[in-house]
Parts: structure tokens; C-alpha cells; sequence
């Protein structure tokens, strides 16, 4: 009874993730899995659309440098008819009789150039690009969740999965046990008391196995949801220390630096000052130059052609608005002081998340060796109770408990092992370096600035560069 071995390949399971070597031929490795999520993640294609979209904010603003040119045109059909009369009392009278139908025509032209504007367009443009910079920060901090979900949830299934076949391998020791338990019973070597003993610790491993396969399935799904497909034959995943600061006040010090939380949170900054520019722009003149041309014909039954042109310079200084104007400054000034807290705020953040995570990762350090040390600990243990307890010096129920402890600490290395790969992904985070340079994954990364250069000069034009 006491003989029974655990199954080389439950240690195989139980070491998974702290084997870190050259990948199975065909198997899945978490840097493809990052690619995949990087490229497919929907929430993350869905992020860049909106990067796009707020590039067009740039040309949008630029308009205000350019001309504003409209043709009018127009036709039409005329009844006149009059009755006119001229001289005095001393000089004949003429009357002039007027009726008839004319069909008059008109086409012309209007260009009006801005030539100053209190700054307006000239703000308007940096708030622009300011925006899209804050835009490519946000789409950095979705990056960054995505591959640090893609990483955890990759962590996760290698965990949940080592973590079944554990399970698995201790209900089938305790199934051995229990029969080799009632077979001293029917000798009378044991008691009753101990086949009771192990088949309430089979019915606890079933329901642990459960619990495990259950976990799993749950995990499989998330997976596929962050991945985008069914995981299958995954190979070990291994830290990310080599890409980290070597201390934890370099960590911090990059964190308020690099975070794209923190750089966003400094273009908000840019644009709530902007802004305020923008709004006291408007209580200073305006200065418009407007020409027009136009060609008439038949306007009247008397004047069959008309033309006509002018150029005209229009200053206008505002004096009182009704208040709104002085409104909105106030305002975008109370909006500037708040982005200014929000971005202490946010360094706050960065510095906690960075110093969590790396404590994190330093007890996942530690967590991974004292768990290893335990594994070793209980075989040694298991192993010793069970030559005890073939002498008569322990029971069946110590050697369950003995088996207890064995699937315990190694279902505790399997989670240390987790916590430590997916601790590094969270510190690289933490400091805003977790991305496809960084981790030299083999993908083409996404730049945000190649679209905004194909629209940033565009005159005219309604399809997209893909050609939508």
C-alpha cells in the first residue's frame, strides 16, 4: 500500500512553468500568444480606429489657415410691368410703358480668407495635436492591458491545466490507497475506522479534481476571448526580468517618466492651457478679406448683362458678448488647474502600481523557491510516513495527510510559478515599457502616425487612405 509512487508526469505538470527551455516542436509559446492578442484583439482595433479618428481633429483645425470659397447660381422667371412718367408743367410729359417677361441669371463667386483671428486657428491646431498625442498615449495604455491580459490569461491556463493534472494524479494514488486499504481489512490487518478514513479523502480528491477542471474551463474561455483561439499545446512561459530596471527606485523613476498614463495626463495638460488661449482668442478682432465676382444677365428687361467685382477688408471688434466669453475662460482655467492635480494624481498612481508590482515580483521570487523546497519537503516526508507506517508506527490517516500536504505544495509551486512570470509582465507594465519593441515580438507593431500624416495636409477628399 505505502509503495505507491506519484507519476513521473504529475512532476512534469507541477514543473511546468519553471522549465525554461526550447519549445516543443508545435507548441504554442506566449510570445505567439501576445502577437495574436496584439493584432486581433477587437477592444485594442477598436482603440486605434479612435486614434484615427482624432487625427482628422488636425485638418479640421488647419481649415481655419485656408480660404473659404462658394459659388452661388441662379435663374429664374420675371413679370414686369410698369408705367412711368417724367417732366414738369412747363415741359411735356412722357409716359413710358414697361411689360414683358424676362428670364433673369446670375453666377458668382466668394472667397473669404481669414487674415487674423486672435490666435484662434494657430491654438486650435496645437490643441489638436495635442489631443492626438494624448490619443496615442490612451492607445499605449490599452496596448499595455491587452498584453498584460494576454500574458496573465496564458499564465493562467498553464497553471489551471498543471493544476488538474495534479489532481487527477492524487485521485488516482487515493484510489489505489483505498483498495489496497480494504484489502488489509478484509485480513485484518485494519480497521474499518481507516477504509473510512481513505474513502473520505477519495470523495475530497474528486471534488478537488472538479473544482480544477471547472476552473479550467473557465480559464479556456477567457482565453479565447483575450487570444482570439483554443489553447493547445502551450509551452512554458518564462519573466520578463531581463527588459526590467535593476532597482526598484529606477523602476519608480521610469514610471513617472514613461507611464503612458502619466504622459497622457501631461497632454491633457497641453490642452486644457490651449484651450484657455482659445477662449480669450475671442475677445480680440477679427480681420476678414472677402472678394467676389458676378455675372448677371437679364436682370431687368432694361439691362441685359451686369458684371460685377470687389474686394473688401472687414475688421470686426467685439465690445460685449452678454458675458458668455468671459465665462468660458473662467472655466477653461478652473478645467486647467484640475488637469494639473489629475496629473499628481496620476504620478501618485504609476508610483504605487510600480512599487506593488515589484514587491510582487520580488515575494514571487521568494514564493517559487520556498515552494520548491516544500515539494521536496513532503516527498521526503510522504515517503518517510509511509516506511513508518509499514512498520506500525503511523496510520493510515497520517499517510493521507502526508499525501494531503504533497498535493498541496505542489499545487502551491504551480501558483508561485504563475505569480512569478505574470509579477515581471505586471512590473514592465507598471513602468510603461510592456510592448511589441520592447518584448521583440515577431509582429509589425501599429504606427499611430502613419495615418496622421496621409490626412494631416489633406485640402479635400471623403474616403479614408484604406480607401473606405
Amino acid at each position: 500500500m505505502y509503495g505507491v509512487k506519484v507519476a513521473t508526469a504529475v512532476s512534469a505538470a507541477v514543473l511546468l512553468m519553471a522549465q525554461i527551455g526550447a519549445a516543443p516542436a508545435l507548441a504554442d509559446t506566449i510570445e505567439a500568444a501576445l502577437v495574436r492578442a496584439y493584432q486581433n484583439n477587437p477592444q485594442l482595433n477598436a482603440q486605434r480606429a479612435l486614434v484615427r479618428s482624432t487625427d482628422e481633429n488636425v485638418p479640421q483645425a488647419l481649415s481655419g489657415y485656408r480660404p473659404k470659397v462658394s459659388l452661388t447660381a441662379s435663374a429664374g422667371y420675371q413679370y414686369t410691368d410698369t408705367l412711368t412718367t417724367s417732366g414738369g408743367s412747363n415741359i411735356q410729359i412722357v409716359r413710358t410703358d414697361t411689360h414683358g417677361a424676362n428670364p433673369p441669371r446670375s453666377v458668382g463667386m466668394t472667397v473669404t480668407q481669414n487674415l487674423f483671428n486672435g490666435q484662434q486657428t494657430a491654438n486650435k491646431t496645437r490643441t489638436a495635436e495635442s489631443q492626438v498625442s494624448g490619443a496615442r498615449e490612451g492607445l499605449r495604455v490599452l496596448e499595455q492591458t491587452v498584453l498584460l491580459s494576454a500574458a496573465t490569461i496564458y499564465m493562467d491556463y498553464l497553471r489551471d491545466s498543471a493544476i488538474v493534472e495534479v489532481q487527477k494524479s492524487n485521485v488516482r494514488v487515493l484510489e489505489q490507497t483505498l483498495k489496497q486499504t480494504r484489502d488489509r481489512f478484509n485480513v485484518g490487518e485494519v480497521t474499518r475506522t481507516d477504509v473510512a478514513q481513505s474513502e473520505a479523502q477519495l470523495a475530497a480528491g474528486k471534488t478537488q479534481e472538479l473544482t480544477a477542471e471547472a476552473n479550467l474551463v473557465t480559464t479556456r474561455s477567457n482565453f479565447r476571448r483575450i487570444i482570439g483561439n483554443e489553447p493547445v499545446s502551450l509551452a512554458p512561459g518564462s519573466p520578463v526580468d531581463r527588459f526590467l530596471p535593476n532597482s526598484l527606485p529606477g523602476a519608480v523613476e521610469l514610471s513617472l517618466v514613461e507611464n503612458p498614463n502619466v504622459t497622457a495626463a501631461m497632454y491633457g495638460i497641453d490642452v486644457s492651457f490651449l484651450t484657455v488661449k482659445i477662449n480669450e482668442g475671442a475677445l480680440l478682432p477679427q480681420v476678414n478679406l472677402q472678394a467676389s465676382v458676378q455675372q448677371s444677365y437679364e436682370t431687368s428687361m432694361i439691362s441685359p448683362r451686369s458684371f460685377g467685382a470687389s474686394a473688401v477688408v472687414q475688421a470686426t471688434v467685439p465690445i460685449y458678448q452678454g458675458g458668455a466669453e468671459y465665462s468660458l475662460i473662467r472655466q477653461s482655467k478652473e478645467n486647467l488647474a484640475q488637469q494639473r492635480l489629475n496629473l499628481e494624481t496620476t504620478r501618485d498612481q504609476a508610483r504605487a502600481n510600480t512599487v506593488t508590482a515589484w514587491g510582487q515580483l520580488e515575494a514571487g521570487k521568494a514564493q517559487v523557491s520556498s515552494s520548491q523546497a516544500q515539494v521536496t519537503a513532503s516527498e521526503v516526508a510522504l515517503n518517510g510516513v509511509r516506511e513508518e507506517a509499514k512498520a506500525g508506527q503511523r496510520t493510515t490517516l497520517d499517510v493521507l495527510n502526508a499525501q494531503q500536504a504533497l498535493v498541496n505544495a505542489r499545487v502551491a509551486l504551480v501558483t508561485a510559478q504563475h505569480d512569478r512570470v505574470v509579477a515581471s509582465y505586471a512590473v514592465l507594465n507598471s513602468v510603461g515599457r510592456l510592448s511589441p519593441q520592447v518584448l521583440n515580438l515577431p509582429t509589425t507593431t501599429y504606427d499611430p502616425s502613419v495615418h496622421y500624416q496621409q490626412v494631416r495636409d489633406s485640402w479635400y477628399g471623403v474616403r479614408t487612405p484604406d480607401g473606405r
